[in-house]
């Protein structure tokens, strides 16, 4: 997909309505710096926009990923090979899904981190309040145990979301 024919198209159609990337960004609820980057084909418009662009202009999103106005007979055959092409460049890398569903993790279970820092706090402040070192380091040892199995469930939990037990990627949406 060439981005650059891309934006340069895109940069027509706005140009064509007369209109200056500043307003065009804000009748899309976008930035003038957003509408700058997909026009000089350093970033694709996100699907939604690529809608939006659409209908807007009064072209097809194919036209749009063409980087031209097409006919009949070159839109149908446009159409396959910019299918071919958002879906090869959409993909995920392994990385990209492990680092996802990471985050995701961290996200819904942020509670398996602080709760046993919490009582590791508590623990140290208790026993240093009653003058008891054993227990200060004790306090200091509880969290370990916690974030080395924290650690494990969520690895898990991503390996389990990432892959599909042989080494490739899991094509399922979680």
């Amino acid at each position: 997909m060439d981005t650059i024919k891309i934006g340069k198209f895109l940069s027509e159609l706005r140009r064509e309505r007369e209109l200056t990337q500043e307003q065009l960004a804000e009748r899309l609820g976008t930035s003038n710096r957003t509408v700058s980057r997909w026009e000089n084909g350093n970033y694709m418009p996100p699907v939604e926009m690529l809608m939006e662009l659409s209908t807007f202009y009064g072209v097809s999103i194919n036209e749009i990923l063409s980087g031209k106005r097409l006919n009949d007979i070159e839109a149908q055959s446009a159409a396959e090979e910019n299918l071919r092409s958002v879906l090869s460049d959409s993909s995920f890398s392994l990385e990209d899904r492990k680092r996802y569903f990471t985050r995701k993790w961290k996200r819904e279970h942020w509670y398996t981190f602080v709760i046993p820092a919490l009582i590791a706090i508590i623990v140290i402040l208790v026993s240093a309040l009653l003058d008891q070192p054993v227990g200060v380091f004790l306090g200091c040892l509880i969290h370990i145990p916690a974030r080395i199995v924290g650690y494990n469930v969520m690895m898990a939990y991503v390996e389990r979301n990432a892959f599909d037990g042989k080494g490739n990627m899991n094509d399922k949406k979680s």
